[in-house]
């Protein structure tokens, strides 16, 4: 299988600037990049569906160039229906350096910022030696652009587009970068780019767009939907990852291993035969939480947060660390404790509506005490942990945390 014959049967390819391109990428040896603005110091899943891209080409001879967007994120990428909040300056420079390391550690290609060769451009410079080049019926009719006319769109998410298309023609001209990849929305800034190449240098540029990557109700992961999975392990732990992707829809689960994975067409068909057969075993959840969590953080990271989810699901939260059980649980109510009966805990928390409720929960071996079952209504939790997690019934969780 050729390279563009597994990027499209990965459903990897939505737009190509010119039929020339497969046979391209399959010949290998171009230079492209494939950028992302600092809106944070992480980047999100939906950063990693596109830039496994970067290591898929390279696997075929090409040379990636990652780009970290230090003077484009200043201005912001137009979003579909409101101006993006713009950063501050300090933001924004926290954010490059925290994504250019993350770039390098994740996936160890050349990583370049546009602010280097943008700071040094005056308005003056910036309208002739570029904006001369950008017909104005051209860039409304733009999507992004055209979607944006009704609420109202500032000169200066206007002008990003021509941001986009100067760092296309400065890295063709000075890396030798003959292509740029990107998810589907930034279709329109990448044609800018190749028609500000042709304009200014007479020769041909190439790019291509993937498809986004949505979620269960239609969305694209990021910060602006809410719904974003950081890379960094400190603000998306391992275990969360792993959940995450072991509860992936069945309708979506193929989709994402071909997308977000490096297995081949045959395993992957092998994979899908057998969850077919047995979907309650979530096979495939399971091969893909393994592959993208060994990728971004290693097979010991992987292996922990395996472990980890088997604790909670047999119910050995004992052994649980203080960091895992604050991962494990952000999110569930957490109350601080004094040294008072369980009965009393579980009413004045809420847990149950009286004493009454309270002892008919011990009774029927409703609670449990950090994964075991208690019936003493006396019972004191132990003082000697910082948290201790109480259960009632199946799947209600509270978190204890003890007053110092």
């Amino acid at each position: 299988m050729t390279l563009y014959e597994d990027l499209k049967w990965r459903g990897l390819i939505k737009d190509i600037s010119s039929p020339d391109l497969e046979e391209k990428l399959n010949a290998g040896g171009m230079t492209f990049y494939i950028g992302t603005d600092p809106t944070a110091d992480s980047m999100h899943i939906g950063h990693y569906s596109s830039f496994l891209i970067s290591k898929r080409l390279a696997k075929y001879g090409h040379h990636p160039l990652l780009l970290v967007g230090g003077a484009t994120g200043r201005i912001g990428d137009p979003k579909p229906t409101a101006e993006r909040e713009m950063k501050t300056i300090d933001e924004i420079t926290k954010n490059a350096i925290g994504l250019t390391k993350q770039a390098e550690t994740i996936f160890g290609f050349e990583v370049v910022n546009n602010w280097d060769w943008s700071k040094d451009i005056n308005f003056i410079d910036f309208l002739r030696d570029y904006g001369k080049f950008f017909n104005i019926n051209y860039m409304l009719d733009k999507d992004i652009i055209r979607r944006r006319l009704d609420t109202g769109i500032t000169y200066t998410e206007f002008s990003y587009m021509i941001m986009q298309a100067l760092d296309f023609y400065y890295l063709f001209e000075n890396k030798n970068c003959v292509m740029q990849v990107a998810g589907s929305d930034q279709w329109g800034n990448i044609t800018a780019g190749i028609d500000l190449i042709r304009k200014k240098t007479g020769k041909v540029a190439y790019g291509f767009t993937m498809p986004l990557i949505l979620d269960k109700d239609g969305k694209k992961f990021g910060k602006t939907e809410g719904n974003a999975l950081w890379l960094d392990k400190e603000k998306t732990s391992p275990y969360e990852l792993y959940q995450y992707l072991v509860n992936t829809d069945d309708s979506l689960v193929i989709d994402y291993l071909k997308k977000l994975t490096f297995l081949s067409k045959e395993e992957i068909e092998s994979i899908e035969e057998e969850h077919q057969k047995m979907p309650e075993k979530r096979i495939a959840q399971q091969e893909l939480a393994k592959q993208i969590l060994t990728d971004l953080h290693g097979e010991k990271e992987y292996l922990h947060a395996k472990e980890v989810s088997e604790c909670l699901f047999t119910g050995k939260v004992d052994t649980l660390t203080d960091k895992e059980i604050e991962a494990v649980f952000k999110g569930v109510p957490t109350f601080s404790y004094e040294n008072k009966a369980l009965i009393d805990l579980l009413v004045e928390n809420h847990i149950a509506s009286s004493k009454r409720e309270a002892r008919e929960f011990l009774a029927g071996n409703a609670i449990s005490v950090n994964g075991k079952i208690v019936t003493d209504e006396n019972f004191l939790l132990d003082s000697q942990r910082k948290y201790s997690i109480v259960r009632r019934g199946k799947k209600k969780y509270f978190v204890f945390e003890k007053l110092n």
